[in-house]
């Protein structure tokens, strides 16, 4: 990505139900940028109006009337084809939904900052690859250049440390600082612990979760409500949308107010019916006890996979609207005996993070971007995709584990499988249990063109080398017969070349068509929009999946062969320096087998309702999940 120089450093923090601008002064401190409405805060809303389209305070306010215009919460959907489901008659990918709302943070900043174009956007730490690529999609088409994406903690760790004094104004520690980031936000949660030490910011260890989030205790409050208006009017206000809207809104209304006093009275009126509920904190607490098990168990796991206790734990921050929640302050100093550090903005700091980041980037600030270092680890396994041959079940070969520090490179010797092999296959895959379940297709390695009667048990050496900045180069090498094949799978871009092109177009136009276009008509409009810039933008993130298997092996006593197959979902921009094709491998030696990992996706399980304060005795300190 292309850096011009003595540009004003922004950070932007797209969030799922609330996003910020920040942005660094002549001084090297961050500040809010306000948008016009003059709020800190703009809500992650669009409606799509008739003539119009209008982004965050209004469009939420339409959420009540015309909810089948309205589209909030699209950033859980980064990284799928479309938004969970047609708006305005439309099915609009979500990285468009985003760039809409980017759009917005940028023209609001513009009037306050002048001409801007360059920008850094936060991300959860627990995005992967497909969600990444989709961002900084939004970005383009917002035209903003994404210099670069910082995941959320990193940069609310970089906010706290640099602004709250336990590192000096240079950015430094006198000691190590072991700082674990708790961040509930409206839509995601993300856990990282990470070490400050001098200049050095090193991300340790992540874990999270993508779809859980405040919105889902709006949703606990939301459910108790009808509930209870069903049992006493028959009527069941969830099934209408409108009606649905406004309690939710009363919902997270009275979530907000629960953070400030002990008891509130929810009042809802549907048809004339009205009712009153009143929610004290401890029923609240009951109502949402699985969520914030979920976070407490996660917390844990991040802590277990980085192989530290909560008495290496120096300093506890929390970060994110929902984390205002008193249960949730309550549940982490009783689990740590630590006290939780607040002192910033719950909803400002990450973007603030983000803003020297950027300024760091752009070397906006010489002081800063002259001595601090941020190192991040990779949030999701990556590994070859393949089947056992004998079982014909689906085996994934690890090659460099999640919360890996970056930059890093591994290499693994495999061989071919049978006699006269014509080319050789590596289908490399991100996250995924060691079965390959929910695994993701990222790119497909292929050496070609093999001699003729090549032998079976060819040895073929594999490595990943994976940078910190997000590009991944696989080689496939068979050493005896000297022929290699090389690719870089790197985060260009989500959609393709023409999808750009023709959103970005439609954009520009206002997206005023009522109707999901065709590919006719998409070819239309990506020749009447072809004058609108689209830079760096490489081949489909929804490529097709190889239709070939390529074969690995498990390494065991006796070694069996794997069989790779076709992954259920195919992810990321590939830059493949060899056309993708089929071919047969199996490894040679007993390497150790990959050490059990569990699923990417975190667990939804938690233990019997009631709570967390009630159930001290099954989520015991020190549990993992």
């Amino acid at each position: 990505m292309t850096i011009a120089r003595n540009q004003v450093a922004v950070g932007i923090d797209l969030g799922t139900t609330r996003s910020v601008v920040a942005h660094l002064d002549n001084t090297g401190r961050p500040c809010t940028v306000q948008n016009l409405e003059g709020d800190a805060t703009t809500p992650s809303v669009v409606f799509f109006d008739r003539k119009s389209i209008v982004v965050g305070k209004e469009a939420l306010k339409a959420a009540e009337y015309e909810p089948d215009r309205v589209v909030q919460f699209a950033k859980r959907d980064l990284g799928k084809e479309g938004y969970r489901i047609p708006v305005a008659g439309q099915q609009i990918p979500p990285e468009v939904i985003q760039a809409l709302i980017l759009r917005k943070l940028k023209d609001d900043a513009i009037h306050r900052l002048g001409p801007l174009d360059q920008c850094v956007v936060t991300v959860p730490a627990y995005f992967n690859e497909p969600r990444r690529k989709a961002t900084q999609d939004a970005g383009r088409l917002a035209g903003l250049n994404v210099v670069d994406i910082i995941n959320e903690p990193t940069a609310a760790a970089l906010a706290y440390g640099v602004q709250r004094g336990f590192v000096s104004s240079e950015g430094k520690t006198e000691s190590l600082e072991t700082v674990l980031v708790y961040d509930l936000g409206g839509g995601t949660f993300d856990v990282t612990l990470m070490e400050i030490v001098g200049h050095d910011y090193a991300a340790i260890a992540t874990a999270g979760d993508v779809y859980l989030g405040g919105i889902d205790w709006d949703h606990r409050i939301a459910d108790h409500v009808a509930e209870q208006f069903l049992i006493q009017f028959g009527v069941d206000p969830r099934t209408n949308a409108s009606e649905q809207q406004r309690l939710l809104t009363e919902a997270e209304d009275a979530k907000r107010a629960l953070s400030q006093r002990d008891e509130v009275i929810i009042r809802f009126s549907m048809d004339g019916n009205r009712i009153q509920v009143p929610l004290d904190r401890g029923l609240f607490e009951t109502l949402c006890g699985d969520l914030i098990d979920r976070t407490l168990l996660t917390t844990r796991k991040a802590l277990k996979e980085a192989n530290r206790t909560w008495k290496d734990v120096s300093r506890l921050l929390v970060v994110g609207g929902s984390s205002r929640m008193p249960m949730v302050q309550e549940m982490l100093e009783s689990e740590s005996n630590l006290k939780v550090d607040r002192s910033l903005s719950a909803d400002e700091s990450v973007a603030h993070g983000a803003a020297i980041y950027a300024g760091i980037l752009l070397k906006t600030d010489q002081k800063l971007s002259s001595t601090i270092a941020i190192h991040n680890v990779n949030s999701h396994d990556l590994g070859l995709l393949g089947l056992d041959k004998d079982s014909g079940g689906q085996r994934r070969s690890m090659m460099i584990p999640r919360n890996s520090r970056l930059p890093v490179k591994k290499g693994k010797r495999f061989a071919t499988s049978r006699q006269n092999q014509a080319s050789v296959s590596v289908k490399v895959v991100e996250g995924g249990d060691d079965e390959g379940r929910h695994a993701t297709l990222i790119g497909n390695c292929v050496v070609r063109d093999l001699p003729p009667d090549l032998p079976a048990a060819t040895p073929v050496d594999v490595f990943f080398n994976y940078g910190d900045d997000g590009r991944l180069h696989v080689t496939a090498a068979l050493p005896t017969v000297g022929t290699k094949a090389e690719m870089t799978i790197e985060r260009e871009s989500g959609l393709s070349g023409d999808d750009l092109t023709y959103w970005a177009g439609r954009i520009e136009a206002g997206l005023l068509e009522t109707s999901t276009p065709t590919a006719e008509s998409k070819v239309a409009a990506v020749e009447s929009a072809a004058a609108v810039p689209i830079a760096n933008v490489a081949s489909s993130l929804r490529a097709p999946a190889a239709k070939d298997p390529v074969v690995v092996s498990k390494p065991a006593v006796v070694p069996k062969t794997f069989v790779a197959g076709t992954p259920a979902k195919v992810a990321p921009t590939l830059k493949p320096s060899v056309p993708s094709k089929s071919a047969t491998i199996s490894e040679t030696r007993n390497i150790p087998q990959p050490e059990k990992h569990a699923p990417e996706s975190p667990s939804t399980e938690a233990p019997a309702s009631g709570g967390w304060k009630s159930r001290r005795q099954q989520i015991t300190p020190g549990e993992t999940p």
